[in-house]
């Protein structure tokens, strides 16, 4: 923080403007376990940077993790903490961990980047206290909850989530309340866009559900671009003569071997 400042008072360098990044993600809880959501659009800027990019991030067999924000931070972030969540189950010498460690992992390293670190994540799982769904903040906070969006379609989201969530749901009902909400961020948030990614985890299995429905069809092009010869009528023509003045000869050395 006092960098940034020195450098916008005493010296005449421009800051680095902040990057808009777009993304709808969100997650909920229901009887048997949770669901959570992701579209697969991934913008630079103004542009499509890729439109099947996968934002829902293995953690563990029973932990995973949807990002929003900058998508190096988050592909980072997941796989350092991945691999220390292993790392730990080995050396404890069990079958899985509890949720709340791996949101303990990140959370720590977020806050000491105090939100330099481009992270908006939702994390959900399955372990010996049953379902756990968090949305953890690129400054470290965390609020757990049993519905949460995020990510710039985030709003639009939400409004499914608040009109249509009712607790002890089935594992159908809660995938196309997901599958809605998501479809609610790709129709209503220019930086959210392609295909609908689902993942359900439960007790005893987790199922990634990669493009689990394609929102955003492709349509076929109606007309013709193609235009017989004669066409445009070519109303002047201007010839440039080009003449050689000089040319140069370099006789290149040898190579040594």
């Amino acid at each position: 923080m006092c960098r940034n400042a020195y450098q916008g008072k005493g010296v005449k360098a421009r800051l680095p403007n902040a990057t808009k990044t777009g993304t709808t993600i969100c997650g909920t809880v229901f009887k048997d376990g949770i669901v959570l959501g992701a579209d697969t659009r991934s913008t630079g800027g103004s542009l499509v940077a890729d439109k099947n990019c996968l934002k829902i991030h293995f953690i563990a067999k029973n932990i995973y993790c949807c990002g929003a924000g900058t998508a190096a931070d988050t592909d980072q972030v997941t796989r350092m903490v991945a691999s220390d969540i292993e790392l730990h189950r080995l050396e404890a010498d069990v079958e899985y961990v509890p949720v709340i460690m791996a949101q303990t992992l990140i959370k720590r390293h977020l806050y000491q980047y105090q939100g330099h670190v481009g992270a908006a994540l939702i994390l959900g799982g399955y372990d010996h206290n049953g379902p756990y769904l968090s949305s953890i903040d690129p400054h470290g906070s965390t609020q757990p909850s049993q519905y949460t969006t995020m990510g710039s379609g985030s709003l639009a989201a939400m409004a499914v989530f608040e009109t249509r969530f009712k607790p002890d749901m089935s594992e159908d009902e809660a995938k196309k309340l997901v599958r809605d909400a998501i479809a609610a961020g790709i129709f209503n948030d220019l930086g959210s866009g392609s295909n609908i990614d689902l993942c359900v985890i439960k007790k005893d299995k987790t199922e990634m559900l990669r493009n689990y429905e394609v929102a955003n069809v492709r349509g076929k092009r109606q007309g013709s671009y193609k235009y017989p010869p004669g066409t445009t009528q070519v109303l002047k023509t201007t010839r440039i003569p080009i003449e050689v003045v000089s040319t140069t000869v370099q006789r290149e050395e040898p190579m040594e071997e």
